[in-house]
């Protein structure tokens, strides 16, 4: 893990695939936004990110899908400008279908 980096500098590819094997949680719904996430963002994933992302992976898996899903909001005690970020982008990919499934066939 990078220490006292820049929040916007880019991460390393080596710290975003660590940060990937991170990510995998035990509720199905979970992996779904955050590979959603990924396929959208982990080319240009930042620092500050990343740390947001670690904050969200200490949740647990219930409590995380409740960020997901809107069933609560992010507390700030814990919760800074980035993870806020970071949790709406990942409610926005989420609720889409990824660019994989998409239909490309025309008539």
């Amino acid at each position: 893990m990078q220490t006292a980096a820049d929040p916007a500098q880019p991460i390393s590819e080596r710290a975003l695939s660590k940060l990937q094997w991170r990510c995998r949680r035990g509720l199905l719904e979970n992996d779904l936004f955050i590979a959603r996430f990924f396929e959208r963002h982990a080319s240009r994933m930042t620092v500050g990110q990343a740390a947001a992302m670690e904050t969200l992976m200490d949740l647990s898996d219930n409590d995380l899908l409740d960020l997901l899903l809107r069933r609560k909001e992010p507390e700030p005690a814990w919760a800074g400008a980035e993870v806020i970020a970071l949790l709406q982008l990942m409610r926005t990919d989420g609720a889409q279908r990824p660019a994989a499934s998409v239909s490309s066939s025309s008539s």
